[in-house]
């Protein structure tokens, strides 16, 4: 009977290994049909059997739950460093009849960028990191690759008047940022970075190359918020920059419990929105034990463009449970800012932005949620209680208001505007490895979500895209993919979501790029004769909104 099991492994194994090996060998085919040099195939293909392999596929991995022995592993690897690899890798992907992730930065929190539960290749855009920054124009061309430190560090190499609105994590990749609606500490004074998204280009399902005029305005819409996986490969996006003050203020403030943390975490409230539209404010909940007690902890972290004096004026007069002083402002450089906000000391200097590699890299499981109306003091008291009875899940609150209050949710796919006084990121990390562990963790985080139901966005309860959250719904892609896709589609888009699909149904009427959470197409185009799936294009376009 061992016998028999060790046989039957080692046959399993052959066969797995001549699996990869034929699609291997038939991507290289293809590539060379799609006129690949040789030389060029050779430096941008991996299968298991390359020594690189393992060290490509974990190098940007950014969440371990998905890094384990048992995580299933793409057949191959493509790593293009040209356009036309790129186009070559959708037009062989689809010919030989295998999914394609497209990874682009690897921060997405449910790993859908490369793992999945059918044979898969990974779409590696990591070489794309160009940045070509124009201040005749004040705006920049970044590859999908590109780290969100890499852009903040080329635009301050050309000036030291200009940023951009994207997030505080350096580490991001530019392209699930920015097709997801990436937001940051400005989004009060300049919105999000779609707001500042003027052009685009990427690869669609025929692995044709198209800028903005190419594809349309309908396409253009959707890649800017709705999640550019859906649609096509990013291959780059062109950006406006925004103004930044030459001095900038930060502050983090913390209080607990019993320094009157309830009291303050509740003026925030009321004033998130209506503040200063200079001034963002980020409150991190979190429970602790001090002297054998447990408790919670707010941490109040603050951007305002502008100098101490003027902010001092402000929280005082709007915020005086925040109890700022002078000494707890630092003014420094907006750049300087960004090193603040990305935990590093204050004698690092701008060019770690560089570095591509986070300090470190752990289990975690994160959830979402939008605060329309305040949350009672009672209810933050339950809500601190229940964050010391549950263990170790922490909550961001982010402020709204400002700029998002001006701009119409339909403009973008991203439909959380006006009404929103701040979104909550739940949190939770851990380093203890198994199966245990990620259940007794991922327990507590939905547990607490579930807590919550009372004060969020209600019909739909509604979810931010870049935090994938796979427990809101996901889709097989089958027959019934539009009606699953709608369960997470309409708390991530709202009123948005129909016109996504219409769009979806239009450029990748096969569904070609999809994942577990991606737009469907409309029903009645899946698996439909050619010459009817035209017919019905032309309907689709004559209805989709302009």
């Amino acid at each position: 009977m061992v016998l028999l099991l060790v046989l039957l492994l080692c046959s399993l194994n052959s066969f797995s290994s001549a699996a990869t090996d034929s699609v291997y060998d038939n991507f290289v085919q293809c590539f060379a049909e799609n006129k690949v040099p040789n030389d060029q195939i050779s430096g941008i293909l991996y299968n298991p059997a390359n020594p690189s392999f393992t060290s490509v596929l974990v190098s940007y991995i950014r969440n371990r739950r998905f890094n384990v022995s048992t995580t299933p592993k793409p057949t191959i690897i493509v790593t293009p460093s040209q356009e036309s690899h790129v186009s070559a890798t959708v037009l062989c992907a689809k010919k030989l009849g295998i999914q394609i992730k497209i990874r682009s930065g690897g921060h997405d929190y449910e790993g859908i960028s490369y793992v999945s539960s059918v044979e898969f290749i990974i779409l590696d855009m990591f070489n794309f990191r160009s940045i070509d920054v124009d201040m005749e124009t004040e705006t920049a061309w970044v590859g999908s690759g590109a780290m969100l430190g890499e852009l903040y560090y080329r635009i301050w190499e050309k000036s030291k008047d200009h940023g951009f609105p994207g997030g505080v994590c350096p580490t991001v990749g530019v392209g699930g940022h920015l097709s997801g609606a990436g937001y940051g500490n400005m989004l009060r004074k300049h919105g999000l970075t779609v707001d500042h998204v003027i052009d685009a280009k990427l690869v669609d399902a025929k692995g044709r190359v198209l800028d903005r005029k190419a594809m349309g305005e309908d396409l253009f819409w959707a890649i800017r918020g709705g999640g550019g996986a859906s649609f096509g490969v990013i291959l780059a996006y062109k950006i406006n920059l925004v103004p930044v003050p030459s001095v900038v203020t930060v502050f983090r403030i913390e209080k607990t419990m019993d320094q009157n943390a309830t009291e303050a975490v509740y003026q925030f409230e009321q004033i998130a929105d209506k503040i200063d539209n200079d001034l963002f404010i980020r409150v991190l909940l979190q429970p602790i034990t001090r002297n054998k007690t447990r408790s919670v902890r707010a941490t109040f972290i603050g951007l305002f463009l502008g100098d101490a004096n003027r902010l001092l004026s402000v929280t005082h007069s709007d915020f005086p449970e925040l109890g700022l002083k002078k000494a707890d402002c630092k003014e420094m450089s907006w750049i300087y800012s960004v090193l603040f906000w990305g935990n590093f000391d204050n004698t690092t200097t701008p060019d770690v932005l560089l570095s591509r590699t986070p300090d470190s890299v752990n289990f975690l499981k994160r959830k979402s949620d939008y605060v329309k109306t305040p949350i009672s003091k009672n209810g933050l008291e339950s809500l601190f209680n229940k964050m010391v009875e549950i263990g170790k899940v922490g909550l961001v609150f982010n402020s709204y208001g400002g700029r998002m209050n001006e701009i119409p949710d339909s403009e973008t796919p991203f439909p959380h505007r006006a009404g929103n006084l701040f979104k909550i990121q739940y949190s939770v990390n851990w380093e203890d490895e198994g199966e245990e562990a990620d259940k007794n963790y991922i327990d507590q985080i939905r547990e607490l979500y579930s807590f919550m139901a009372p004060f969020v966005s209600k019909n739909p309860r509604e979810a931010y895209l870049n935090y994938r959250d796979l427990d809101i719904g996901t889709t097989d892609n089958g027959k019934d993919s539009y009606n699953q896709g709608k369960v997470y589609g309409v708390k991530y888009f709202k009123g948005n979501f129909d016109r996504l699909v219409k769009i979806k149904t239009v450029v990748d009427p096969d569904n070609f790029f999809r994942n577990e959470q991606s737009i469907p197409t409309l029903p009645f185009f899946v698996g439909e004769k050619s010459e009817n799936r035209e017919r019905r294009n032309g309907a689709a376009r004559t209805s989709s909104p302009s």
